[in-house]
C-alpha cells in the first residue's frame, strides 16, 4: 500500500474528540505504570487522555505543585496562563484555573478567551517583570507540534523561558506525590467560581505582542518593499496573531488557512502517516509548499507557534539548519545596536555551517546541549544575541539589545524571513546558496539505532576517554565531547568531530533507540560513512 505522507488526512485518521474529552475527566492514571506518571521532558509534561497520561488528575496535581514551588521560590507576581488549540488544552486550563484560584494565586488569562502562542506568554512575563520585585511566571498549555490526541503542560519561571530541570524535577516529584495521596492536598474550587474569583483577571497577549513587533523587526522595510507574505498558522495558536499583524502594520500578508479544528482534518499527513503540526516537515507542510509561487515568502507555525517553517518560491521548504545560518549571518550584520561581543548560540546538533558563519562574523559561538533553556541566561543578559536549535526554534534580541522573548518564537523568525527578503532583494534560500559558496555545502541527517534501556543509560554516562578511535570516515578526530563546549553542561551522550564532519549520539527519552545526528561537508557518500562508523563506534562503547 502506498505511503500517504503529504496527502490530506482521511476520516479514519481523525481523533474522536468526544472520547478524548471524556477520558480526560473519567480516566485515573495507574501510577505503577511509568508512562502514566507526571514526567517533564524538555518542554513540560505531555501525554494523551486516551493513554491515561494527560488527565484531570495530572493537571490538578501539577498545578498544585507549581503553586507550592513558586511559593517556595518567593514568586508573588501574577501567573500568566495561555492555551493552544489542542482539544485537551481548554479543559486543562479550566482545571489549572480551579486550583490556582483556590490557592489565591493572581492569574492572568487571555482577554479574548482565545489562544496564546508560547512566545507571546514569554513576552508577557518579561514585559511585566522588568525591574519589579513581585516577579511573574507562567503556564503554557500545549504539546507543541504533537498529534491532536495529545496534551501538554509547561511551566515558565520568571526568566520567561522553559524551566530548568531543578524546577521541573521538583514539580514532577511533588505532583506524583499528590497523585499517590489521592489529590487530598490539592485545593480546588468549581470552574465557574474560579473564573469569577478576585485573583483572576485578563491580559491582552495579542495586543501587547503585536504592538511591540517594530522594536525587534524592521517592519517598515517589509511594508515599503511590498513583500507578499503567506502565513499558515497550521490550525494553531498564531491564527489570530497573523491577521492582527497584517492589519496593525499594514503588510501584504495573507492568512493562508485560518481554520481551527481540534481534529486537524485539513492537515496533510506527516512522514509516518500521522497528523502532526510540524512546520519543518515537508509532508506536514505540503499544502503550503504547493502554493510557494503565490508569495515572496510563505511561513508555517506549529500549534503553539514556537517553531517556524520557511518556504521560498525558488527552493520550497528550507532545512531548519540552513535558515538558522542565514538568520545569524543577516542579523549580526544588520543590528548595529547589539553588543559587539554578543555571542551566537546554537545547540550541539545544529549544523557546523553556523560555526563557519560565526567565525566569519568574528563572533564567539556558544554551543550548548539540546534544549532552548540553555539560551535563557545569555538572552536575558544580552551576552547571546541569537539562540537557535536544529528543530526550527529560535529567538533573538530587540534592536536595542534587550531581550524580546526567552522562549522560541516562530512568529518572529517567520517575519524575519520577509525582512531579509525586503532588505536584500534575495530570499533566505538564495542567501543560503551564497553561504555554501563561501563555506561549503554540508549534508545533514538524523537516523535512529536500536538500543536497550541499559545501553541508553550507558550512552548517557560516557566520558571522552571511553572513545579510543582516532579517525572517523577517513579524517582525524579533533574532539570527543560529552559536555557542551559553550557551558560545560552534560550533553547526555557523545559528540565526535573532524575537520569536515561530526556526529552526535543521544538516547531517546521515549523509545528503545538512540539518535545519531551527523553532518559532512564532503558529500552524501561521506555522510553515510560517518553514520556507519558512528553506529559501530557507539555500539562498541555501550555494548
Amino acid at each position: 500500500m502506498a505511503n500517504r505522507a503529504g496527502t490530506v488526512a482521511q476520516s479514519s485518521d481523525l481523533v474522536d474528540v468526544s472520547a478524548l474529552l471524556d477520558a480526560y475527566f473519567d480516566s485515573t492514571p495507574d501510577l505503577s505504570e511509568p508512562a502514566q506518571r507526571v514526567a517533564f521532558g524538555t518542554s513540560g509534561h505531555r501525554g494523551s487522555s486516551l493513554k491515561s497520561s494527560f488527565n484531570e488528575g495530572h493537571i490538578a496535581a501539577i498545578t498544585q505543585a507549581i503553586v507550592e514551588y513558586r511559593a517556595g521560590q518567593g514568586i508573588t507576581g501574577p501567573l500568566f496562563m495561555g492555551k493552544d488549540t489542542h482539544a485537551l488544552s481548554e479543559p486543562a486550563q479550566n482545571t489549572a484555573l480551579e486550583v490556582l484560584a483556590a490557592n489565591n494565586v493572581a492569574v492572568r488569562i487571555d482577554a479574548r478567551g482565545a489562544y496564546t502562542p508560547t512566545p507571546a506568554l514569554s513576552h508577557a512575563i518579561l514585559g511585566y517583570n522588568g525591574s519589579r520585585t513581585d516577579q511573574s511566571d507562567g503556564i503554557v498549555i500545549t504539546p507543541s507540534h504533537n498529534p491532536p490526541a495529545d496534551g501538554g503542560f509547561k511551566y515558565n519561571p520568571p526568566h520567561g523561558g522553559p524551566a530548568d530541570s531543578d524546577a521541573t524535577n521538583w514539580i514532577a516529584a511533588r505532583a506524583n506525590e499528590l497523585l499517590e495521596n489521592g489529590l487530598r492536598d490539592v485545593k480546588r474550587i468549581p470552574t465557574a467560581q474560579a473564573q469569577q474569583a478576585d485573583s483572576v483577571s485578563t491580559y491582552d497577549f495579542l495586543q501587547h505582542y503585536v504592538e511591540d513587533l517594530p522594536n525587534v523587526l524592521n517592519l517598515e522595510v517589509i511594508r515599503s518593499a511590498g513583500v507578499r507574505i503567506g502565513a499558515d498558522p497550521m490550525g494553531g495558536a498564531s491564527v489570530d496573531y497573523w491577521g492582527a499583524i497584517a492589519e496593525r502594520h499594514n503588510l501584504d500578508l495573507t492568512v493562508v488557512n485560518p481554520s481551527v479544528d481540534p481534529q486537524w482534518a485539513f492537515m496533510t499527513l506527516d512522514w509516518d502517516e500521522k497528523i502532526r503540526m510540524d512546520c519543518s516537515s515537508p509532508y506536514a507542510m505540503a499544502s503550503l509548499i504547493k502554493r510557494a509561487g503565490d508569495f515572496d515568502i510563505s511561513t508555517g507555525n506549529d500549534a503553539d507557534a514556537d517553531r517556524h517553517g520557511i518556504v521560498t518560491p525558488d527552493s520550497g521548504l528550507m532545512n531548519p539548519n540552513h535558515y538558522l545560518a542565514v538568520a545569524i549571518d543577516y542579523l549580526y550584520r544588520n543590528r548595529p545596536q547589539w553588543r559587539s561581543d554578543a555571542m551566537v548560540g546554537k545547540t550541539l546538533v545544529s549544523s557546523s555551517i553556523i560555526d563557519r558563519v560565526a567565525a566569519d562574523l568574528g563572533r564567539v559561538l556558544e554551543e550548548v546541549p539540546v534544549g532552548f533553556k540553555w539560551f535563557v541566561p545569555g538572552l536575558l543578559s544580552g551576552e547571546v544575541a541569537f539562540g537557535g536549535e536544529e528543530s526550527a526554534g529560535a529567538s533573538f534580541l530587540r534592536h536595542d539589545g534587550s531581550p524580546w522573548s526567552t522562549d522560541k518564537d516562530g512568529i518572529l523568525l517567520a517575519l524575519l524571513a520577509s525582512e531579509i527578503t525586503a532588505v536584500s532583494g534575495r530570499t533566505p534560500s538564495q542567501h543560503y546558496d551564497g553561504l555554501t559558496q563561501r563555506f561549503g555545502a554540508p549534508v545533514y541527517a538524523r537516523i535512529d539505532a536500536a538500543a536497550t534501556r541499559e545501553q541508553k543509560s550507558a550512552l548517557g554516562k560516557l566520558s571522552p576517554s571511553d572513545v579510543t578511535a582516532t579517525t572517523l570516515a577517513g579524517e582525524d578526530i579533533t574532539a570527543r565531547l560529552t559536555e557542551a563546549p559553550g557551558n560545560g553542561a552534560p550533553i547526555g551522550g557523545l559528540k565526535v568531530t573532524t575537520e569536515n564532519a561530526w556526529f552526535a549520539a543521544r538516547p531517546s527519552g521515549t523509545e528503545d533507540v538512540y539518535k545519531i545526528y551527523a553532518e559532512s561537508f564532503l558529500g552524501e557518500d561521506h555522510l553515510r560513512r560517518v553514520q556507519e562508523e558512528a553506529k559501530a563506534l557507539v555500539d562498541g562503547v555501550i555494548a
